[in-house]
């Protein structure tokens, strides 16, 4: 093995049980011997010195390449080993830390997401086939995390719950004006207009979403209450009693918070109530992983609360009420690894096997920054004038209440996406 390499992994590797076979055919172990126990064989000598140099986008790709194979175990195991001993040891190493500090020097530039360069980055993970969404997603195509009120609850139950969690804390009334701004494949603008009889505008960037949405409307014949369009946020004009944005956000970029906050600021009206749905990062400040920054989401970043606050309250709204989220994300991609990995011939058959392994590690990798690094979800409920909600959140309780007994009670359920 890579003198280097092997060096590394056994500064890192302290606890857990992690057996490598060498481009040699080699092996060597790493670790205590507890759980979990993992075996894998990295295939050729150019990839040891490609891991032992940036482990970051390394591994991920030779994972990708079919040149590191998961031979005793799973994918989640070997991520599992290198967070929780880097969490419990602080050990990256020097080339790590080197590139992590040069990423973070340069993380802005990563980020300059003008208007065109944000329609390029949302095709690039969106405008993929609709069909691969629909292999691992709920069927009302929520992309983003889902709220477990119990641990055995189905997906379907949990993401209809998130749902229900986000408009009780927007206060909807009967025929306001509500902007979805990322609204997807529409499920959340459809529920607050089927449900609140409110008149919801969603806008994305995404040419596969709009059409979706688009065709959503018309089956659930909902056109005089919701509309869809391909626009960028940025050239809306309001006003708009509510405003909601789930899993948009981590879109948006570092540089263009105060942009953001400050077209909020325009768009809401003077009584108005936002609510922000976004994934965040528990310790502060940080940088992009390089495989998500170059293979899923490119001009991506998820903030620290210390960098969203700031920008707004500098737009001069109003911060009401904050939920951090903690392992729901991380159930909610248990959940979509498993229905992907359960079609992962189809997926294979829609693109490649490369492109199948790499998503792998993206669901796998996501899940592992919730269980064990520090990325949560935030929930962030926004105003202009401290009166504009009630003094305490009982409303939110009693309106989540009603709407789960609404849902119960129907026997016509939300017509979801077939």
């Amino acid at each position: 093995m890579n003198r280097v390499l092997s060096k590394f992994i056994s500064r890192l590797v302290k606890s857990g049980s992690l057996l490598v076979r060498d481009a040699d055919g080699k092996e060597h172990r790493f670790g205590d011997g507890t759980p979990p126990h993992l075996h894998v064989a990295i295939k050729s000598r150019q990839t040891e010195k490609s891991i032992a140099l940036y482990p970051q986008l390394a591994v991920p790709e030779a994972y990708m390449d079919g040149e590191l194979e998961i031979i005793e175990g799973d994918l989640l195991d070997l991520l599992q080993i290198a967070y929780e001993n880097m969490t419990a040891h602080g050990e990256n190493g020097w080339r790590m830390q080197l590139a992590e500090r040069m990423n973070f020097a340069f993380r802005r530039l990563y980020q300059l997401n003008t208007r065109a360069r944000s329609r390029s980055n949302v095709r690039r993970h969106y405008d993929l086939s609709g069909e691969l969404y629909r292999l691992f997603l709920d069927k009302d195509l929520q992309y983003s995390c889902a709220y477990f009120e119990r641990p055995d609850v189905t997906l379907e139950e949990a993401q209809l719950a998130k749902k229900r969690h986000i408009a009780a804390k927007l206060a909807l009334e009967p025929g306001q004006k509500v902007l979805d701004i990322g609204s997807g494949w529409g499920g959340m603008g459809l529920y607050i207009a089927r449900q609140f009889e409110a008149n919801v505008l969603g806008v994305t960037l995404s040419e596969e979403q709009h059409a979706v949405s688009r065709q959503r409307v018309k089956a659930e014949k909902l056109e005089d209450r919701a509309r869809f369009e391909l626009v960028d946020y940025r050239a809306l004009t309001g006003p708009f009693d509510r405003i909601v944005s789930v899993g948009m956000f981590e879109h948006v970029g570092l540089n263009h918070y105060r942009t953001f906050f400050e077209q909020v600021a325009r768009l809401l009206a003077d009584d108005g109530v936002m609510l922000l749905h976004t994934i965040g990062r528990m310790h502060g400040p940080s940088v992009t992983n390089p495989f998500i920054r170059k293979h899923i989401f490119p001009g991506g970043y998820i903030p620290a609360l210390s960098e969203v606050l700031p920008a707004i309250e500098n737009a001069g709204l109003i911060v009401t009420d904050v939920e951090i989220l903690r392992l729901h994300y991380a159930e909610t991609l248990r959940h979509w690894r498993q229905r992907f990995n359960a079609n992962r011939g189809r997926v294979e058959e829609i693109y490649d096997k490369r492109f199948a392994r790499m998503w792998d590690f993206y669901l796998a990798g996501s899940e592992a920054s919730f269980r064990w690094q520090d990325m949560v979800n935030f929930q962030i409920q926004i105003t202009k004038r401290r009166d504009a909600l009630p003094l305490t959140r009982n409303y939110m309780l009693e309106s989540e209440a009603a709407l789960a007994e609404q849902e119960q009670a129907s026997t016509a359920f939300p017509r979801m996406v077939e």
